[in-house]
């Protein structure tokens, strides 16, 4: 039984998806790992898996985008730390992302990513 905090993972490439859950992992978080925005909504109304944070990729594939699927989420929960990841986005984060959320660009190292959950999680206040 762990009582690790709960990590909702969206990305569509698994090689990708792997790297993260052992990152997550490593800095004691626990990884749900859904490969599409559809699936991450689902998963996150029905609630069983009890995530705490959002750490998800922009580009899913055809369906929605990481940007809309936070944008759904924070509709429903609106303080839901949001964590997103990228290679080609960054750019349009201001426009596109949630307030108070942080990007991280790929390629990352693991401990960013286990960084970047902390942060969010540790009540780190930032305007918007």
């Amino acid at each position: 039984m762990s009582d690790a905090v709960r990590v909702l993972v969206v990305e569509d490439e698994a090689l990708v998806a792997s790297f993260v859950e052992d990152a997550l992992s490593d800095g004691g978080f626990q990884a749900c790992s859904v490969h599409s925005g559809e699936e991450a909504m689902s998963t996150f109304c029905d609630g069983r898996e009890g995530c705490r944070v959002l750490l998800t990729d922009i580009n899913l594939g055809d369906g929605i985008s990481g940007w809309e699927l936070a944008r759904q989420i924070r509709e429903i929960t609106p303080s839901f730390p949001v964590v997103y990841m990228t290679s080609a986005s960054a750019p349009d984060w201001e426009s596109q992302g949630v307030g108070s959320s942080v990007l991280i660009q790929k390629p990352f190292a693991p401990a960013q990513l286990a960084a970047a959950v902390s942060q969010l999680l540790g009540g780190a206040t930032s305007p918007g």
